[in-house]
């Protein structure tokens, strides 16, 4: 069984000022999701399935359909507000949407085999894309058992390569053991670049430093369809505790850092993970293109990139 590629692309990009999940990065008009969807068919997986907002779902459908829709089988999940389950309601004055744990949540009706999660504005390189099409394998063929810990992945990246020079930055930081087991991950706002590492300054102006080395999530990440009972129970709890906050966000590390304190599951970090570019800010988007073109220049990637992919077979099991 291929693995399936979950793309997050119904962020509204207010840091942005845009839709950057569809707007032009490479040299004929790709998107970053496109680098990620060629990255991910090369790498084996076998279906890809974006999380998106409706109001952008015609444009969506034009951008991704003309291009490879042919080669691999696409679905659509649509996220919105007022997906909440029975018995919960969404505060009258709320806009922002309820985070990157409830995205994947909402996919579960169309994965039904080892996934991939990955943000739409970002992109990873090749390289991750075969280390955890890999590693989601192995967890496929391994026999069901009990009694064993639920087996996750996460694409780990170094953070000062994960940095903006035109603002702070939230990164998933990570704690490992030894072994590359993650012990421990917290969502972390506000961080900036200072020199070669960076810092974050609480409200109180207090400061805590970061050498530049410390492994972070870039939301990359590999499941198993077990995973989505858990969305479903702590997001119920999320919305019992936080459902009235305007502003609170189920996020995607937080729910795996619970899974691990409460016992629930294992994750291991995959080191592989670079290039790394994304566009948090305007700015940044200048950066990113001339990256993907020196990747286009070295032959990393061909240009137009879905030249080449139109002779792919079409991925299936």
């Amino acid at each position: 069984m291929k693995p399936a590629l979950l793309v997050l692309a119904a962020g509204v990009g207010s840091r942005y000022g845009g839709l950057k999940q569809i707007e032009a990065m490479g040299p004929h008009g790709e998107t970053l999701f496109d680098y990620a969807v060629f990255d991910a068919l090369r790498a084996g997986f076998g279906k890809i399935v974006f999380v998106i907002r409706r109001d952008i779902e015609a444009e969506f459908r034009q951008t991704v359909s003309r291009k490879y829709e042919d080669q691999i089988e696409v679905r659509y999940v649509h996220q919105e507000l007022d997906m909440v389950p029975a018995g919960f309601s969404v505060p009258e004055d709320r806009c922002k949407p309820w985070g990157t744990a409830h995205a994947p949540m909402l996919a579960a009706a169309a994965i039904d085999e080892p996934f991939s999660v990955i943000n739409a504005d970002d992109f990873y390189g090749k390289l991750p894309f075969e280390i955890i099409a890999g590693h989601l394998g192995e967890l496929a063929d391994r026999p069901g058992e009990a009694d064993r810990l639920e087996s996750y992945a996460n694409v780990g990246y170094v953070l000062r390569d994960t940095l903006s020079d035109h603002g702070s930055v939230v990164r998933g930081v990570c704690q490992c053991d030894p072994g590359g087991m993650l012990q421990g991950i917290v969502e972390t706002a506000g961080i900036e670049r200072d020199g070669d590492g960076a810092r974050v300054t609480d409200d109180d102006g207090n400061v805590r430093g970061f050498s530049g080395d410390e492994i972070v999530s870039m939301n990359f990440w590999g499941f198993t369809p077990s995973v989505f009972a858990h969305f479903e129970e702590r997001f119920a709890r999320f919305l019992e505790q936080h459902g009235g906050d305007l502003t609170a966000e189920f996020f995607l590390p937080t729910v795996v850092d619970d899974l691990i304190l409460d016992g629930v599951a294992e994750v291991r970090v995959l080191r592989g993970g670079g290039p790394w570019f994304g566009v948090t800010y305007p700015e940044d988007a200048p950066i990113v293109r001339r990256n993907i073109q020196r990747l286009v220049d070295q032959g990393e990637y061909p240009s137009p990139l879905w030249a080449e992919m139109m002779g792919v077979p079409r991925g299936g099991d």
